[in-house]
Parts: structure tokens; sequence; C-alpha cells
């Protein structure tokens, strides 16, 4: 199995995984904002809130669910359906999970789980220059230097 085939695989598990977990995410503090909760397992203590621009979770949990859960599911469906700006579409879902985990540690005490959003992050950068081959560039130069034209 080729480097681009295994990149591919990888990309899609981590965009599928990303997507569904946001939204899922998401969902939950969207419920838990709107439903008086308490210590429910989905609702996030207030004090996570302290210190944000935000008074309840309800936009986060748009915005998790939405941009994040959103750019994760069409990025997941565009390499899925191989469509021409499929790695563009993953760049930017990639780097939209770690801004919003980078900017998610600025108010919320550290989890493990952020650590885990973050690499999942990291791993679809890399499956993305593993896809667009940037990583191997001399692999292409040798090749058409051994044809006799100049890359």
């Amino acid at each position: 199995m080729s480097l681009q085939r295994v990149a591919r695989i990888v990309l899609l598990a981590a965009l599928a995984f990303t997507a569904v977990t946001s939204m899922l995410g998401g969902a939950m503090l969207v419920a838990g904002s709107l439903a008086d909760l308490g210590e429910s397992p989905i609702a996030i203590p207030d004090s996570y809130l302290e210190g944000s621009p935000f008074a309840s979770t309800l936009v986060p949990g748009l915005a998790l669910a939405l941009v994040v859960g959103g750019t994760q599911a069409v990025a997941f469906v565009m390499v899925a359906r191989r469509m021409r700006w499929a790695m563009v579409a993953s760049a930017i879902a990639g780097f939209g999970i770690l801004t919003w985990i980078f900017v998610q540690m600025v108010y919320i005490p550290f989890s493990p789980l952020q650590a885990v959003y973050f690499a999942l992050g990291f791993v679809e950068l890399g499956a993305v220059l593993v896809q667009l081959d940037v990583l191997h560039p001399w692999v292409h130069a040798r090749t058409t230097r051994d044809r006799g034209t100049v890359p």
C-alpha cells in the first residue's frame, strides 16, 4: 500500500471522527445551555465561561457543531469524492480544529481531550502534506532529471 493511500485513509478517518464528535459535542453544549441541567455530565461548569465573551455555551456550542464540525464534514465528503479542492478544504478543517483547541485552552483548564484534538489537527495537516506530495519533492526532481528535462 502506498504512502499516499495510507495518508488518504488516515485523513478520512481523522476528518470523520472529528466531524462527528465536534457536532455531538456542540449539540451537547447547546442542549446544556438551553436546559437547566445543573451538574449534568453534558453541562460544563459556569466557571469555564468566566473571562470569556460568552454568558452561556449556546454560541460556542453552535460554533463547534456548525463551524468546526461542518468544515470537517465538508472536507471528509470532498476527500471521499476526490474533489478538486479537497486538500484545501482539509487544510482549512485542520487549521480550524487547531485554532479551536488553542482558543479553548485560553479559557478552559487543560484536558487530555484537548491534546487529542490538537494532535488530530496535526495528523490532518500532515496527511494533507503527504497527499500533496510536499514531503518528497526530490523524487519528482530526480525523475524529471533522469528523463533529461529540467524541473
